[in-house]
């Protein structure tokens, strides 16, 4: 899978693909990361990439034109298997299904934002959607595009080597209840300073197994994110919300 990055700090992800699973799947030729320099598309001799907003008003607004000129030519020809992603605060929220599918295509562009905001002509008619990590502001999209490099890449296949280990990651839909979190994990030394690991996974039933997993990861869902879960579910986990929100046992 082959991802760009447009943004004005090229620099800036020497760090966050430099290690780990990212790193890896570079390595082994599974995904290719392209960073690209916007200011590489400036006509003027200061590079100049942002404006003053029409209207007036506080910031720098990012102009549309060496963002066109930049997607053009990286992606020339639009096809289902390319899709072009704009990171902004008020893009739809970046989650496990959206994920999911931004890992079925085979290139994926994302234009970091920059300043106030980006030109909303950008959004209209060049990006296929806006896209936000989260509920708050960042100085720039370069953390976003980051972060989704990190959530789609571990998807592509044969990054994790186990096909199965996504699978069962938090926010999954297994067929067990859509988008639980990973049940808790424990490992060696079976007994630490008095906390012992449960019993019925030294045991070796592997049914046992599955089923204790499969209701511990409901159980940890309820008390920290009861949201992702339906009424049934949450009455099936034996834990109810109090009035404040919070889930007692």
């Amino acid at each position: 899978m082959i991802f760009h990055i447009l943004t004005i700090f090229p620099d800036f992800f020497q760090g966050p693909f430099a290690h780990g699973v990212v790193k890896r799947a570079c390595d082994a030729g599974l995904v290719d990361i392209r960073i690209h320099n916007l200011r590489d598309w400036t006509h003027d001799r200061h590079k100049t990439v942002d404006d003053r907003p029409f209207g007036g008003g506080q910031g720098m607004v990012m102009k549309p034109g060496p963002i066109f000129q930049a997607v053009e030519t990286i992606c020339p020809e639009r096809t289902p298997a390319r899709r072009i992603v704009l990171l902004s605060a008020q893009g739809r929220l970046f989650d496990q299904a959206k994920a999911n599918r931004l890992a079925a295509q085979s290139e994926l562009l994302l234009i970091c934002g920059r300043y106030e905001g980006v030109d909303e002509r950008v959004a209209e008619h060049l990006a296929d959607e806006e896209i936000s990590i989260g509920s708050y502001v960042l100085s720039g999209g370069e953390l976003a595009a980051a972060v989704v490099v990190d959530a789609v890449a571990r998807l592509v296949p044969g990054v994790l080597g186990n096909e199965t280990s996504a699978a069962f990651e938090s926010f999954q839909d297994t067929g067990h209840g859509e988008g639980m979190l990973d049940c808790p994990h424990w490992t060696r030394p079976a007994d630490f300073r008095g906390w012992k690991a449960p019993e019925i996974l030294l045991n070796g039933n592997h049914e046992d197994i599955r089923q204790f997993r499969k209701r511990k990861a409901l159980e940890k869902t309820a008390r920290l994110r009861p949201d992702l879960l339906s009424d049934r579910e949450l009455a099936g986990s034996g834990e109810v919300p109090t009035a404040h929100g919070k889930i007692e046992d």
